[in-house]
């Protein structure tokens, strides 16, 4: 399986802070899987918890609807 197209690239180095999150068992399995496949195809182990916020930027960040009451609101995204 090529793993060279992930929606998600490398990850970049952030501040942190901690949110408590809870979901199904079957998205819990396809967030280590997709864990995994992040560090095979950029060889540097990564779980699935430091994915979470970033996939959530990168939806939001899709998401047009989203986009234009932010920057309505004068929202950074």
């Amino acid at each position: 399986m090529s793993t060279n197209k992930l929606r998600l690239g490398p990850l970049p180095k952030t501040e942190n802070l901690k949110l408590t999150f809870t979901c199904p068992a079957n998205l819990k399995a396809d967030l280590e899987r997709y864990a995994a496949l992040h560090s095979q195809a950029y060889g540097e182990e990564v779980d699935a918890l430091t994915l979470i916020p970033h996939m959530l930027e990168a939806f939001m960040a899709r998401d047009r609807v989203f986009r234009r009451s932010s920057a309505a609101a004068g929202g950074s995204v």
